[in-house]
């Protein structure tokens, strides 16, 4: 499957949970204590570095006060029009030290 974070996609994603935290005046380090979590996780999640998956969403946007519909349609009305990478188009990496490749 092809992976998401690194596409237009995913940083149109980025934006809104970045905005929807300034909307609010909220450092990153109050997020995380709101999430329970550490501040870097916040930070990778932002940066692209880290996946949420569509639980820690969900609980991500209830500390934000956010309604998960709202934001899914939204996020769905933002990502109209924005094409989606072909999967086929992955990138493939160098694996061991025989020079065998494997894809990502």
């Amino acid at each position: 499957m092809l992976k998401s974070l690194h596409t237009n996609q995913n940083e149109i994603f980025l934006s809104m949970l970045r905005r929807l935290r300034h909307a609010q005046r909220l450092r990153q380090s109050d997020l995380a204590r709101r999430l329970g979590r550490g501040q870097a996780t916040v930070s990778k999640v932002e940066r692209g570095v880290r996946r949420l998956d569509v639980i820690e969403l969900r609980a991500w946007l209830a500390a934000l006060d956010v309604d998960f519909l709202d934001f899914m349609n939204e996020l769905s009305s933002k990502l109209t029009g924005v094409p989606v990478p072909d999967p086929n188009l992955r990138s493939r990496r160098r694996v061991g030290t025989r020079g065998s490749h494997t894809n990502d």
